[in-house]
């Protein structure tokens, strides 16, 4: 039933009010005729009594609870000012404003509540506003049926905080089923070693996934054409395996390899959000260092994992992760070490291949090391692990016999990529 003011006038309403208080009409009656409830009769009724002659009954509107406080527009103009800049900055990974980010802000800094339609309308008003750009509809879906069925893994190379004016890699580790990070780090240089550590950090902690889903990127894939050097033309892709697929190898991890950008989108979406919000913090608070914006790092991921609905589950990725283990549609397998390794460094690490010289010495570069228990002419099977950015234990294996360790420093190991 459409509005009372629609059907009846105020005239009209009113003569069935003097009709009632003359005792010529029953209320029952009036309201079957008039469509409304008793409590609204009498609230009606006694705007009447007191205002004969004004009695309304369209919709009184004030703009009152339109008006905010001028520190609160001050404010919101403020930060809408801060994404303008980065969002002019063609180095910074930022093509949009985010509403909702300001008024987080607002509430968290400034202890401002301000509803997202007022942030909007002050946007329009003042220039911070794109008009609506046509969406890609979002048909993602979760393909796989357990957590640890397949972990996304990428890295993403951009201006994270804009004040120390040096781009950083951002590793992320992320399952497909759940879609909760498992790892994330910033760091200074994308190496073969920071993607190890990455992988022992998931599986130390949570144990070890059925597969891992990559790119093709040197770091993960030897591709012909592209890899080779001169004097090995004849290998074909996937004839060399790089040092992050050996360890994955020894841990019995399936890979599986994007072979385009689109095919990656799954952890793009989380990406976007941590980009997202990773750059507004580090701005705002004057990030310059690495270690810094680690910590922001650290404080979204959380928001990320345990407060925020993911678009494409319906949940929390921390909830649907836990669920999924108390349910057993778990692919972890417990991480234990293996005979003949003995410690998780002979597992995490890199790798080299060297012969003993007539002195029973291995050389590395420029170091040279005198191994124990080695004959000349012996093939060497070292295992290198970082222990400090300054310092390496180098571990010598023969034929699955430990027969040294000893440790060096990291710039003797020139031909080593940390």
């Amino acid at each position: 039933m459409s509005q009372l003011h629609k059907r009846f006038s105020a005239d009209q309403v009113k003569d069935f009010f003097i009709r009632y208080l003359n005792k010529e009409l029953k209320i029952p009656y009036l309201l079957e005729i008039l469509g409304i409830k008793r409590r609204r009769f009498f609230t009606l009724l006694q705007a009447f009594r007191k205002n004969p002659k004004g009695f309304t009954l369209e919709p009184q509107r004030t703009n009152e609870h339109r008006k905010i406080n001028l520190s609160v527009e001050k404010n919101i103009l403020k930060e809408l000012s801060i994404d303008q800049k980065m969002i002019k900055n063609p180095e910074v990974p930022l093509k949009n404003y985010n509403y909702s980010y300001v008024k987080e802000r607002l509430k968290i800094q400034h202890h401002q509540g301000v509803s997202l339609s007022t942030i909007i309308d002050r946007a329009k008003k003042h220039g911070f506003y794109f008009k609506d750009r046509k969406k890609k509809i979002h048909d993602r879906e979760v393909l796989t049926h357990y957590t640890g069925e397949l972990v996304q893994h990428d890295s993403s190379h951009h201006l994270w905080a804009p004040d120390q004016k040096e781009k950083w890699y951002l590793i992320t580790s992320l399952d497909d089923f759940s879609r909760f990070i498992f790892y994330a780090a910033l760091v200074a240089r994308e190496t073969v070693w920071t993607h190890i550590l990455a992988l022992q950090t998931l599986v130390l902690k949570y144990g070890i996934p059925f597969s891992f889903y990559v790119d093709s990127h040197s770091i993960f894939r030897f591709v012909r054409g592209r890899d080779e050097i001169h004097y090995r033309h004849h290998l074909k892709t996937d004839e060399i395996d790089p040092q992050w697929k050996k360890v994955l190898e020894t841990c019995g991890i399936k890979v599986v390899y994007a072979l385009s950008p689109q095919a990656k989108g799954k952890i793009e979406r989380p990406y976007r959000w941590l980009q997202d919000h990773l750059v507004r913090s580090c701005v705002r608070q004057n990030v310059q260092t690495i270690g810094a914006a680690n910590r922001i790092l650290g404080f979204e991921v959380h928001q990320y994992n345990f407060k925020r609905v993911h678009s494409t589950t319906g949940e929390i990725p921390y909830l649907r992760f836990q669920r999924a283990l108390k349910e057993k549609k778990s692919l972890f397998r417990e991480f234990k070490i293996q005979p003949p390794h003995q410690s998780a460094k002979d597992i995490f690490c890199l790798r080299l291949e060297r012969f003993t010289d007539p002195y029973c010495r291995v050389s590395i570069h420029d170091a040279q090391f005198q191994v124990k228990d080695t004959l000349p002419r012996q093939a060497m099977d070292i295992r290198i692990y970082p222990l400090t950015p300054r310092v390496s234990e180098v571990r010598f294996w023969h034929k699955d016999k430990l027969l040294d360790i000893q440790r060096v420093k990291n710039g003797d190991l020139k031909v080593v990529h940390f």
